[in-house]
């Protein structure tokens, strides 16, 4: 089996050209098996960043997604994943038969109708966000303007969330997801978020709504307090996640106006940013072998998603931005068990934004050079601090 030297590798990694993955992934797809690589921790893990090694990692019942066993990996302050006893409900972090249970649940939730049913309150918060920057005047700072507030308000009406209590949500959720954060900082956005959230579930059991939090509590399965861990993980994967795909997506459309109006899309932009290239650490629970390396129980692992999904023997000039490629088998919402639940309400989102910000401000331009804009270096999920633009 291949053996590989610790090498050096920055965490996190700054992206080539701002938009497309690091030149160090190309790099290391060529190497033989995997790499290891040490972390600002000290602890050591396996990259894996070939699209087939990615999804096999993902899928292996030998591999966990738990906090709770030894050598699970921590990248940064905010790269931890919450253990269980601190968040009841945060799912992506518990392996079957638990992660079945929350899955199961919510399953029903997200399915393609059920999500298509949502499709006219995209429409009309979308239109509602563009005709505020329209009465504002001929620029505007689409992050914050557009970007943040759009998926934003759509999560509070899927959870039932007073829209005026969105900011706090925004804020809180910055603070989460920024690696320069203090641990001080993060727990306490973490306990406001909390609280709001039990404050809402306890609104619900006495005033149930026609929402996602009302038909849990109806429904029986989880518990309340896994109920506040669920929203707490639907409300930053369902708006963070998605204001940066937003955000960059336009960026994209606006150097590729050629394709802004390409059925593909949306599978591209997903593709070829990556946002969420970090999040899917891992640990082996036992000795298992991946991409021909060998990896022992108690290993720390991490998947990147950007490097698979710009792996060339997957995806053909995989550096070229091209909506007319087949890029549906993307990892950009994960794979396996834990794919992404929320994809479906992620795509009519992007399908809804990119198709009426162009078509109703078609003038739109950048109003700042793309190698100065404010990137999320800092973070997590890759994304904008804020995006300049006029029309």
């Amino acid at each position: 089996m291949p053996t590989s030297d610790p090498i050096s590798i920055e965490f996190p990694t700054r992206r080539r050209g701002q938009l497309s993955p690091p030149d160090e992934y190309a790099e290391l797809r060529a190497r033989p098996g995997l790499v290891k690589s040490a972390l600002p921790n000290g602890s050591t893990v396996w990259l894996v960043t070939r699209h087939e090694d990615v999804r096999t990692v993902l899928t292996d019942p030998r591999i966990s997604a738990s906090p709770t066993h030894p050598g699970f990996p921590t990248i940064g302050r905010n790269g931890t994943v919450p253990h269980p006893d601190q968040i009841p409900g945060w799912f992506v972090a518990y392996d079957p038969p638990d992660h079945t249970r929350f899955r199961k649940a919510l399953i029903p939730e997200f399915t393609v109708r059920r999500v298509g049913e949502l499709r006219p309150a995209v429409q009309r918060i979308v239109d509602g966000r563009i005709d505020a920057m329209l009465a504002g005047g001929t620029t505007a700072d689409l992050v914050a303007a557009f970007a943040l507030p759009v998926p934003s308000l759509i999560i509070c009406e899927l959870l039932g969330v007073p829209r005026t209590d969105r900011e706090l949500f925004e804020s809180r959720t910055q603070v989460l997801v920024t690696f320069t954060s203090t641990d001080d900082e993060r727990d306490a956005a973490a306990q406001d978020l909390l609280l709001y959230i039990n404050k809402l579930i306890a609104m619900k059991q006495r005033f149930p709504g026609r929402d996602l939090t009302s038909r849990l509590l109806r429904a029986g399965v989880l518990t309340p307090k896994e109920i506040s861990g669920v929203a707490l993980l639907l409300l930053i994967a369902g708006h963070e996640t998605t204001a940066n795909n937003i955000a960059l997506g336009v960026v994209m459309l606006l150097l590729n106006r050629q394709w802004i109006n390409a059925p593909g899309v949306v599978e591209e932009v997903l593709r070829y940013l990556s946002v969420a290239d970090r999040v899917a650490l891992r640990v082996a629970v036992e000795d298992v072998e991946i991409g021909g390396q060998l990896i022992r129980a108690g290993e720390g692992i991490v998947p990147l998603g950007a490097s698979a999904n710009h792996d060339e023997g997957t995806f053909g000039h995989a550096e070229q931005f091209d909506p007319s490629r087949s890029a549906r088998h993307h990892v950009a919402f994960g794979y396996g068990v834990h794919q992404c639940l929320g994809q479906n309400l992620v795509r009519i989102e992007m399908d809804t934004v990119f198709g009426t910000l162009f078509r109703r401000i078609p003038t739109l331009e950048l109003d700042q050079a793309v190698e100065d804009l404010p990137f999320k270096y800092d973070g997590v999920l890759f994304g904008l601090h804020a995006l300049p633009v006029r029309w």
